[in-house]
């Protein structure tokens, strides 16, 4: 079951399983939102976690692929939040938020020697493999060390110049090599700092967890009841039951974008504007609209839900003069 985890009323998908489900299987992109752990300092790739449209989140949840959740207070995951409150609070109140620090301090210590272990076994095993790469490399350079005649050389001399062969096999560069086999094990230098780190894909120290009844309006879910939320959600229901993918759609000032397929190889055919039923729309907005639609090469689809729950779908393109 995919796990939907609430931040302020946002839903997030920390698990890289649960959205790789959620795309392959679901045709729901989301956004990803985190920093990419090698690359922090730049915004053109992204990462965990996986943020979701609130539509998106209740797709889920009403297919019963997905179960709301959210973060119990005081739990391990409130501990930094904790300690940057603490050094805001008055004077007085140190002693007490010390006690409570150190109280979280024991709570997390058994994880943290957890991983700490996990680093040093990790460490020990890649220095063995490390050596191991070594031994087969040098060894194979002993294996195919010359020992027969070496090709003659040419020896230019102050006087004349003589052209001698040498017999002789290169024991000398076989002793080295042997002697550095002999000693790896001891005198090979593999610094921890080079040491291949694994990044967890899951979100790790959640804490204790409560589950969150997606039908009812609260302050970490504020959505049901909403008639934005509930229009959007009956479009994005009936497009998706149609087939198609959608991803939101504020960078071409609408609602949601509609691809024929996976965002990855396809682009999006239409530009899905959701709007009250009979509502009217002022001429200047349905010029602009258009005129957008056509300038990326969309068509506009204004999209309304009717008192029995159909979607009615009108696009417009802009042709010009004929």
């Amino acid at each position: 079951m995919i796990q939907i985890h609430l931040k302020e009323g946002t839903p997030f998908v920390w698990n890289a399983e649960d959205a790789r489900e959620i795309r392959e299987q679901h045709r729901l992109t989301g956004c990803l939102v985190g920093a990419l752990a090698r690359q922090p300092q730049q915004n053109m790739r992204l990462g965990l976690p996986l943020q979701l449209l609130p539509e998106e989140a209740r797709l889920l949840l009403e297919i019963k692929a997905a179960v709301l959740v959210r973060s119990m207070p005081g739990g391990e995951q409130d501990v930094g939040n904790k300690e940057m409150e603490s050094y805001s609070s008055d004077s007085d109140e140190d002693g007490c938020e010390k006690e409570k620090r150190g109280k979280e301090e024991k709570i997390l210590r058994p994880e943290v020697e957890a991983y700490q272990n996990e680093l040093d076994e990790s460490y020990k095993e890649q220095r063995r493999l490390a050596i191991e790469n070594k031994k087969e490399f040098l060894q194979s350079h002993v294996m195919h060390m010359p020992t027969g005649k070496k090709k003659s050389k040419r020896r230019k001399q102050s006087e004349n110049i003589s052209i001698c062969t040498s017999e002789q096999p290169s024991s000398e560069a076989n002793t080295s090599i042997l002697q550095e086999l002999e000693n790896l094990e001891s005198r090979f230098n593999f610094p921890q700092d080079t040491m291949m780190v694994q990044i967890p894909t899951a979100r790790r120290g959640a804490g204790k967890l409560e589950t969150v009844d997606w039908n009812i309006p609260s302050d970490h879910w504020p959505y049901p009841g909403q008639q934005n939320h509930e229009t959007r959600y009956r479009v994005l229901r009936d497009l998706w039951d149609k087939g198609y993918y959608i991803s939101a759609g504020n960078k071409f000032g609408g609602d949601f974008l509609v691809y024929p397929g996976d965002p990855l190889r396809f682009h999006a055919h239409y530009i899905a504007v959701c709007c009250p039923y009979k509502k009217r729309i002022p001429v200047y907005s349905l010029i602009a609209m258009g005129r957008l639609g056509t300038n990326v090469k969309k068509t506009l689809l204004l999209c309304s839900v009717d008192s029995n729950g159909d979607v009615t779908y009108t696009s417009l393109q802009w042709t010009g003069f004929q």
